[in-house]
């Protein structure tokens, strides 16, 4: 691009393509662009978003994918403020949660970190007599070695017995990874923890450790946000940003092949061969595999074993004067796989969204999450089986009996990638073999968090490092060179 002011000519900003339109791509563009970088971005389906996506539920706005993020981590925020949501920010309406295991609904405890009490009472009525006593049995136990890593659940297990895994820590860690809590590295699902452990002689006294820590600096403000009429709002807002900063973005334009040219690097679609002095990938793990398999090997084989799991959300509508009050209170419910139910959590939307309650006043929204690791099959089910399953747990967890008036199925195939013990070596051995490769960077729910604060934390990553060490000129800003 040459501006047309006699300041500007002559100035080539060059040109990056963001492979991949889920937020970490969009994210990358929208950072690129900041810098006066021509951009073009990349998305082999028909829409933007990844796993954020809107959706309508007799008349109501709601998410189909990811719901919230994290507020007290800054990235996630800021962008939305950036693209002009920040108005709609909203924190939940309600967050007090349950735990639905051995036979009830429990009330979620305080005073735990991803479900390892620093105080064994904070589990009394979740855990059993025994149980309880087995937590208070750790500072018995000599100091337990972590080395590089280690899973969560036999970490936890081996401190505080498998009771407190199976009960609480299984089924938090599946709600954000659909992940097996004995397979999950500590080092990259809880780093918090990871590090307090290596610092202190027990489990306990870590957890005791970050809990003072977060007393001592509390933030402020809510814990969690939503977007007013969905999370799922944010790509398209940002979609919306980057076209207006000169940015392309391309919809149904999968990438065939990736290759270095001695003037950068060389991108062939179907419509043809796309020209870039640098790449970002913003894909799952196993389609940066194929495109990294011929330029970066290394990185390609261990991207190649990252896994994932799948899972199916049922959201459904049901008549507030059908429910005869049946729905008990707070914003919903975990269940622990230990269980033996088919769904591992169900979320009161109507309770936890106040746009949801306000579009339909007439209705309750809620919604159910089917599938963790190593139970795709669940997702082969017809959306209506996938519905009735959900019916027949919610009503044994609190008595529905009620059908809906509306539903929908949404199905996430392999939606999450699976953090395994060792993982951060793997995402760092990824690193430096891209790092060899001038202008190219990786970013993703695949490296370092699935949370959309973390997917927009690599992203910033990879677009600076690019402009950083790429031979890109820089531009004066938004918009420069046009």
């Amino acid at each position: 691009m040459e501006s047309s002011s006699a300041q500007h000519v002559n100035t080539r900003t060059g040109h990056v393509v963001v492979i991949g339109g889920g937020i970490a791509g969009l994210a990358a563009a929208h950072r690129l662009l900041d810098t006066g970088v021509r951009v073009t971005l990349l998305e082999a389906t028909d829409r933007l978003g990844g796993k954020l996506r809107t959706g309508e539920i007799a008349g109501a706005p709601v998410d189909l994918g990811a719901e919230s993020m994290l507020a007290r981590r800054p990235e996630a925020v800021e962008l939305a403020e950036a693209v002009g949501l920040g108005a709609l920010l909203r924190p939940p309406t309600a967050t007090n949660a349950s735990v639905w295991t051995r036979g009830a609904l429990r009330p979620l405890p305080k005073g735990h970190v991803m479900g390892v009490p620093g105080d064994p009472a904070a589990l009394a009525g979740l855990l059993s007599a025994e149980g309880l006593a087995r937590i208070a049995r750790e500072d018995e136990l000599p100091p337990a070695e972590v080395g590089d890593d280690v899973s969560v659940g036999g970490h936890v297990a081996s401190r505080l017995g498998r009771e407190v895994v199976d009960r609480l820590v299984e089924p938090l860690l599946g709600g954000v990874y659909a992940g097996d809590a004995y397979r999950l590295s500590m080092r990259a699902a809880v780093p918090q923890l990871f590090d307090a452990v290596r610092t202190h002689d027990s489990l306990l006294a870590a957890v005791r450790h970050l809990q003072a820590k977060t007393a001592a600096n509390p933030g402020t403000g809510a814990v969690f946000a939503g977007i007013e009429g969905g999370v799922g709002l944010l790509p398209g807002a940002v979609a919306d940003a980057v076209r207006a900063g000169g940015g392309d973005i391309l919809l149904e334009t999968p990438v065939l092949g990736l290759g270095r040219a001695s003037d950068g690097w060389r991108v062939r679609t179907e419509g043809g061969v796309l020209a870039a002095d640098g790449v970002i990938l913003a894909t799952p793990a196993w389609s940066a595999s194929v495109l990294l398999a011929e330029e970066a090997p290394a990185a390609a084989a261990v991207l190649a074993d990252v896994e994932y799991a799948s899972m199916a959300l049922i959201t459904m509508a049901f008549r507030h004067d059908d429910l005869a009050g049946a729905v008990p209170g707070g914003s919903g419910f975990l269940v622990p796989p230990v269980d033996g139910r088919t769904i591992k959590a169900a979320t009161f939307s109507t309770r936890k969204w106040g746009w949801v309650a306000d579009a339909a006043p007439g209705l309750f929204v809620l919604r159910t999450s089917v599938g963790r690791y190593g139970e795709e099959e669940q997702l082969q089910r017809e959306d209506e089986e996938l519905v009735d399953v959900s019916l027949t747990d919610l009503g044994e967890a609190f008595g529905l009996a009620a059908r809906p008036v509306a539903t929908e199925v949404t199905r996430w195939t392999d939606g999450l990638p699976q953090y395994a013990v060792g993982h951060p070596d793997r995402v760092r051995r990824i690193r430096e073999a891209v790092a060899a490769l001038p202008g190219l960077r990786v970013c993703g729910a695949a490296y370092d968090g699935v949370g959309i604060p973390a997917c927009v934390a690599s992203a910033r990553r990879a677009a600076d490092e690019i402009i950083a060490t790429s031979t890109l000129a820089r531009g004066t800003g938004r918009g420069a060179g046009e």
